[in-house]
């Protein structure tokens, strides 16, 4: 058992504060939440979901991976099981991708929400998080526009997301432009609908993006652009990939849907984009070393 794993188990704060005194210098350098970008110059986004739990050490082994990546960190939700609460953020999240907090920008999972409101969530990330409440947010990468949404709200709150959605889209006219949430639109998990997503797809595809990034389903799986109603869409399309793979238990797999391209179960690991001018690379990098998934496309 590692020493971050036992320390959890152990809950001890002085202990933890010992541990994040030795922390390597440098060890969660990169772009921060509040920091600028330079246009023109390529930007990494790496992450995962679905990532920490005390009875679990894949998501050390993810942390460990994101000490040697620079960039921005994402996070997909369902970041502390099994709750969400304060002391699931302080003894499972925080030793692991806690150490990469200040170049963190996350979105909350449905179990986020298993506390009241997201509270512990929105107090851990601060600032970071987008207006505790809303949690949705949006900020430039290099050449590139970013918005993170929440795909828990209820359903007035959704509607009231959209509208902003739609309103950021149209006061960020670029040429390349990313979305990331908990819950996706299309998976090829058992047993999973989460079509109350779609009203978000469809403000994407209507203002041109390029890329979603979803979690909830714990394991890899690249979908082909297509349009809001899963019919490929090579022009105008948007790519979506499920990572979640974080660190939670993995899931199995169903019938592939349609347009779906490459699947990777009770697989961990991050996703790695790096964000050019008018193109994007991607690589899904595995617990272990190695490249299970790679490809380049350029911005519609």
């Amino acid at each position: 058992m590692s020493l971050t794993h036992l320390l959890r188990r152990t809950g001890s704060a002085a202990l933890l504060l010992s541990l994040g005194a030795c922390q390597t210098p440098g060890s969660a350098s990169g772009t921060t939440p509040g920091g600028e970008t330079r246009a023109g110059q390529p930007q990494v986004l790496v992450g995962a979901g679905d990532i920490a739990s005390c009875e679990s050490e894949q998501d050390e082994a993810t942390a460990a991976m994101l000490d040697g990546i620079e960039g921005t960190v994402f996070t997909l939700g369902d970041n502390a099981y099994p709750d969400g609460t304060e002391e699931d953020f302080q003894r499972c999240y925080a030793p692991s991708w806690g150490r990469h907090k200040q170049r963190t920008r996350p979105v909350p999972g449905n179990h986020e929400y298993h506390s009241a409101r997201a509270g512990p969530y929105f107090e851990y990330f601060g600032e970071a998080a987008g207006e505790p409440g809303k949690g949705y947010y949006s900020y430039e990468l290099g050449d590139w526009h970013v918005v993170a949404l929440n795909t828990e709200l209820p359903k007035r709150a959704r509607a009231e997301q959209e509208r902003w959605l739609r309103e950021d889209l149209a006061a960020h006219p670029v040429r390349c432009t990313l979305a990331y949430m908990h819950r996706p639109l299309f998976s090829s998990g058992l047993g999973r609908d989460n079509a109350w997503v779609k009203p978000l797809w469809e403000a994407l595809y209507e203002a041109g993006a390029d890329i979603v990034v979803a979690g909830h389903d714990h394991f890899y799986e690249r979908f082909a652009p297509q349009t809001p109603e899963g019919q490929a869409d090579p022009e105008r399309g948007l790519r979506q990939f499920v990572v979640g793979t974080g660190g939670m238990t993995a899931y199995a797999f169903g019938p592939a849907l349609p347009n779906s391209e490459v699947r990777q179960a009770r697989t961990f690991g991050l996703m790695k984009l790096t964000l050019e001018d008018g193109a994007y690379t991607w690589e899904f990098l595995p617990v272990g070393g190695g490249v299970l998934d790679q490809g380049r496309d350029t911005c519609h």
